[in-house]
């Protein structure tokens, strides 16, 4: 399952990459507004729960979506280009596993957790913890 859902990922890179070529820019448009959804990520400077919600509206298809049609219906070719933007940097940050966040922690999303676990929780602090602790 795990394949079938980053196949279909990288299907919609492959359909925002079409759509981009279709469009007036130059083709190094793509690569230099790659990042600019992840200054989402600064809502996070307001805690957890305004990080989340503001990276997930940003990094939602539904966003990338509405924002191109709203710009292919409006004749905006930049509204057209963020939603394609939008659409192929979601789908490429899923491909690698990061999903929508939870407003518990960033690393908490709908696809699990990202990054490292905790030191505390890993198995390997949990087994060097109770050898220590057998030992006193």
């Amino acid at each position: 399952m795990k394949s079938l859902l980053k196949l279909e990922e990288l299907a919609e890179m492959l359909l925002a990459g079409f759509v981009f070529a279709h469009l007036p820019v130059a083709w190094w448009v793509l690569p230099a507004t790659f990042l600019l959804p992840d200054l989402s990520m600064l809502g996070y400077l307001a805690g957890p729960r305004v990080g989340a919600a503001s990276y997930n509206l940003v990094h939602h298809k539904a966003t990338a979506i509405a924002v191109g049609v709203a710009g292919w219906l409006l004749g905006l070719p930049l509204l057209v280009l963020a939603g394609t933007v939008l659409l192929f940097h979601s789908a490429f940050d899923r491909l690698l596993g990061y999903g929508l966040k939870y407003a518990t922690a960033f690393q908490d999303t709908h696809l699990g957790r990202v990054g490292k676990a905790p030191a505390a929780t890993s198995p390997a602090a949990s087994a060097l913890h109770l050898g220590y602790a057998d030992a006193h």
